[in-house]
C-alpha cells in the first residue's frame, strides 16, 4: 500500500492506496466465519498480498498474550511515559482539543469501495472489514477509553445524479452510526474519504479537474451540513482525506519546488477554503463547528509545506476565537510502523526510532501550536510484524504521551485485520467483539491522560 512512499511521515490509505489493505480491495470482497474464529479477504494485492480480516480466539493476560496462532508471545509490559511538558496556548480551541483525549478510526468500514461488483450499495459496509458495524461495538471502543472516533466515509459510489446528491439510505446508515457514538458521549470526526482518485469524478486537486473539484466538495458539504446543523461541537468535520496527486510519481512525497505539487498544493487551500465557507454558511451549530483541514496527502511534510495555507474564518464568523484545526496523519517511524518489509523494532532506548517521532511533532509544534493552531493527528497505527507486541505497545506509548505534551491528540487507524501479509493494524475484533491488542489499549490510555 506504502510501496511509493519514500519519508518517514507515511500517511494511511486514501482512495486506490487503501485497496492495499488487509480487509479488502477494489476488485475483491471480504467475509468472515459465522463462527466468530476466523475471517479472511479475497481481495489481493500484488505488491503486499492479501489478510485475513479477523482470528482465532485469543485471551490477553497482565503478564503475556496467546497469540491467535496459540504461541505464546513474550511477557509485556505497559510503560507510562514521562514527558516534559511543552507550552500550549490557553485556549478554549485547545481545551476542545485536549477532551478529544484518545481517538480510533473506523477504518476499512464506510470508506470501502468496489465501484463494480456490489449488487447493493449498502454491502460497501461489510466488503473491506466483513462485519456491519454495531452499536455495542461503538460502546466497546469508547468504554476502553476512546473518547473520540473518526468515521472516514466515501460518497461518491453513493451518488444518485449529477448534482452530487447522496443516497438517501446511505446517508441514513452513516447517520445512524453517527448517532450511536455521539448518543454514548463520544467524539465524532466525520469526512470524505476515498473520493480522491480520478475515476472516482470527486475531487482531484490539480487545475485541470478545480472546476469537478469544487462542484465536489461544496454539494457534498452542503448536504452534510444541513443535515448535522442542529448537531453540538461533538461532532467535528474533516474536509479531505489524505488530498493528493492520486497516481502521480509524488504522490506520496515530494521534493521541493515541483511545479505539480506546488500547483496542488494551492488546490488544496482552495478546496480547504471552500469546505470552511461551506459549513460556516450553513448556519446552525455550523457556524461555529470544529472543522479539520489536512495539507497535501494529510502528513505532517504536507502540512509544514511553505506554501500550505490554514483557511480563514468568513468575515462573519462568531466565534472568539477560530476553530479551524490542522489535520495530519503520521506513521511515523515509517519503517516500524507501516512498512512491510521494514522493522519489526521499536525501543524507547533506541533514539532511532523516538527521535523521528520527535522530530515531526516538533515541526508542527513550532509551525502551529506556539502559533496558536491546534494539531489532531487523526490517524497513526504500527503493524503487527511476527507478533511484535512489546515493540508495538513501547511505540504506542511513547507517541502518544509525546503527541499530548505537545498539545496533540492522536487517532489509532482500525481497520479490523489482525493476520496474513497486509496491514495488520487492528485492534478490536469485531466478529468476537472484544480487544485482540489490550496491551496496546492499556498503553494508548495510560499515556492519553
Amino acid at each position: 500500500m506504502r510501496k511509493n512512499r519514500k519519508t518517514a511521515f507515511a500517511v494511511y490509505a486514501l482512495a486506490l492506496a487503501l485497496v492495499f489493505t488487509a480487509c479488502g480491495s477494489s476488485g475483491g470482497s471480504t467475509s468472515e466465519d459465522v463462527t466468530g474464529t476466523a475471517a479472511s479477504t479475497a481481495g489481493t494485492e500484488a505488491a503486499t498480498g492479501d489478510t485475513e480480516a479477523g482470528t482465532e480466539e485469543k485471551t490477553t493476560e497482565a503478564t503475556g498474550s496467546t497469540t491467535e496462532q496459540g504461541g505464546m508471545l513474550p511477557e509485556v509490559v505497559i510503560p507510562e511515559m514521562k514527558m516534559e511538558g511543552h507550552e500550549v496556548p490557553e485556549s478554549e480551541a485547545f481545551s476542545f482539543v485536549k477532551d478529544l483525549s484518545i481517538g480510533v478510526s473506523l477504518g476499512n468500514t464506510f470508506d470501502a469501495y468496489n465501484d463494480t461488483n456490489l449488487k447493493n450499495e449498502m454491502d460497501a459496509e461489510t466488503v473491506w472489514c466483513g462485519i456491519k458495524t454495531s452499536e455495542q461495538m461503538i460502546k466497546d471502543f469508547h468504554a476502553a477509553g476512546f473518547e473520540t472516533i473518526r468515521i472516514p466515509v466515501s460518497w461518491h459510489n453513493h451518488i444518485v445524479d449529477d448534482d452530487c446528491t447522496i443516497s438517501a439510505e446511505w446517508m441514513d446508515r452513516v447517520n445512524t452510526v453517527v448517532d450511536w457514538a455521539i448518543n454514548d458521549g463520544m467524539y465524532v470526526i466525520l469526512n470524505i474519504h476515498h473520493d480522491n482518485h480520478e475515476e472516482a469524478k470527486g475531487f482531484y486537486p490539480d487545475r485541470a479537474h478545480q472546476a469537478q473539484s469544487e462542484k465536489y466538495i461544496r454539494r457534498i458539504w452542503e448536504q452534510l451540513s444541513e443535515r448535522y446543523k442542529d448537531y453540538d461541537e461533538k461532532l467535528i468535520f474533516e474536509a479531505m482525506n489524505e488530498p493528493r496527486l492520486v497516481g502521480h510519481k509524488y504522490e506520496w512525497w515530494f521534493p521541493s519546488g515541483d511545479a505539480d505539487v506546488a500547483e496542488s498544493v494551492q488546490c488544496i487551500n482552495e478546496l480547504n477554503q471552500l469546505f470552511v465557507n461551506t459549513v460556516r454558511a450553513s448556519g446552525g451549530k455550523n457556524a461555529t463547528r470544529y472543522l479539520m483541514c489536512p495539507g497535501y496527502d494529510a502528513s505532517a511534510d504536507g502540512a509544514l509545506h511553505a506554501d500550505y495555507k490554514l483557511p480563514e474564518e468568513p468575515a462573519d464568523y462568531t466565534g472568539t476565537v477560530s476553530h479551524i484545526l490542522v489535520s495530519v496523519h503520521a506513521y511515523t517511524p515509517y519503517s516500524f510502523a507501516l512498512d512491510l518489509s521494514g522493522t519489526s523494532e521499536f525501543s524507547l532506548e533506541n533514539t532511532s526510532g523516538t527521535s523521528e517521532i520527535d522530530g515531526f511533532m516538533s515541526r508542527l509544534y513550532q509551525k502551529f501550536i506556539v502559533n496558536g493552531t491546534p494539531v489532531v493527528i487523526g490517524e497513526f497505527g504500527a503493524v503487527d510484524k511476527d507478533k511484535n507486541l512489546q515493540a508495538r505497545v513501547d511505540f504506542a506509548a511513547y507517541y502518544v504521551a509525546k503527541a499530548r505534551s505537545y498539545g496533540m491528540t492522536a487517532l489509532w487507524w482500525d481497520n479490523n485485520a489482525f493476520t496474513g501479509n497486509g496491514e495488520s493494524l487492528g485492534l478490536y475484533y469485531r466478529r468476537g467483539g472484544y480487544f485482540i491488542y489490550e496491551d496496546i489499549v492499556k498503553a494508548l490510555m495510560l499515556n492519553a491522560r
